[in-house]
């Protein structure tokens, strides 16, 4: 301190400005939205999630929606609808609409400011839904120190009570990975895909965290399976004996078959004897990774129109059921 009582050695800070966020982003589809999408961890580090966004304007119906994802931490998905005004009925309205039509978990709306009833309206809304729906209020600013590049400031302005804290406690509880979480819960709602559509190929009911399904055939030693692998999605019939010659004897006879089998079937399959495996196996692809949870919806569809062919296909060779489970 000098003899006037001033400190000379504190250290100078700038001051944080406010910057308009149209001088950053001047269109909300064309650069806010994409921006959005290429930085989902700044929105995340928001939310407390792990955040991958991987489509924008997702068509719901005749709409489009701004951003899906999912939360790799818990598997769950997760939509956004953003605008670069203060919030407006018009948008609480879509964002009503998009969450219908896409089940989505948790329900985010970005705007650069919330009026008082619209913060209050998600506020009722996380208050009378159950623990699967969850609803979240962020307010996006820009602001920036002297002439330093502006950065994002997103500040939470409705969320669930403690719903971080229950979300992560679950999935460290069930010891799952994130990879783990996201078959568990794509396995569990294909279940239940099976079952509303009485389709009774498996008696199962509770799915585990792996990147297969199995289903039994009504042939001891042969099953049926639907797998996400490193080449994308797998529909097959797998022999799997634990007599390696039998394996052997089946698969050619299918090899033999393969002409009635393919034209049955509608296409060309892959016929693979796994040379150093008891096992082979009959396969259709298609790309695809569990982690795009926006295509949960036709990964089941083709699941199924596969597998339907499949077994049709392998029922003048085997003796296949249709209600195996």
């Amino acid at each position: 301190m000098d003899g006037n009582g001033t400190h000379d050695d504190l250290p100078e800070l700038g001051k944080l400005e406010s910057v308009n966020a149209r001088g950053v982003w001047s269109h909300e589809a064309y650069d806010f939205t994409p921006w959005l999408l290429a930085n989902a961890d700044v929105v995340g580090e928001a939310l407390g999630m792990d955040l991958d966004l991987s489509t924008a304007e997702h068509p719901v119906g005749s709409f489009s929606l701004d951003l899906i994802g999912v939360d790799r931490a818990t598997g769950e998905s997760v939509i956004i609808e953003n605008q670069l005004t203060p919030t407006d009925h018009s948008h609480l309205g879509q964002l009503l609409t998009y969450a219908g039509g896409t089940n989505a978990v948790n329900v985010v709306w970005i705007a650069t400011r919330f009026r008082e009833e619209h913060r209050s309206a998600l506020d009722w809304l996380n208050s009378r839904t159950d623990e699967s729906t969850r609803f979240f209020g962020v307010e996006i600013g820009v602001v920036r120190i002297g002439s330093s590049l502006p950065a994002p400031l997103l500040t939470v302005v409705a969320q669930p009570n403690d719903w971080g804290k229950t979300v992560k406690a679950k999935a460290a509880s069930e010891g799952q990975s994130v990879r783990q979480a996201l078959y568990h819960q794509f396995w569990t709602w294909f279940l239940d895909q099976l079952v509303g559509r009485h389709i009774g190929w498996t008696r199962a009911r509770k799915a585990q965290s792996q990147n297969w399904l199995t289903m039994p055939s009504g042939t001891a030693g042969l099953v049926f399976n639907c797998s996400f692998g490193r080449a994308g999605l797998c529909s097959e019939a797998f022999f799997q004996d634990s007599d390696a010659t039998v394996n052997e004897a089946r698969f050619a006879a299918a090899v033999a078959a393969r002409e009635s089998i393919e034209s049955t079937y509608g296409g060309s399959l892959q016929f693979e004897q796994l040379v150093g495996s008891k096992g082979c196996r009959i396969a259709d692809y298609r790309p695809g990774q569990i982690g795009r949870t926006e295509h949960w919806d036709d990964y089941a569809e083709w699941f199924i129109a596969r597998q339907t062919r499949l077994r049709t296909a392998m029922a003048g060779i085997f003796q296949i059921s249709s209600t195996a489970g």
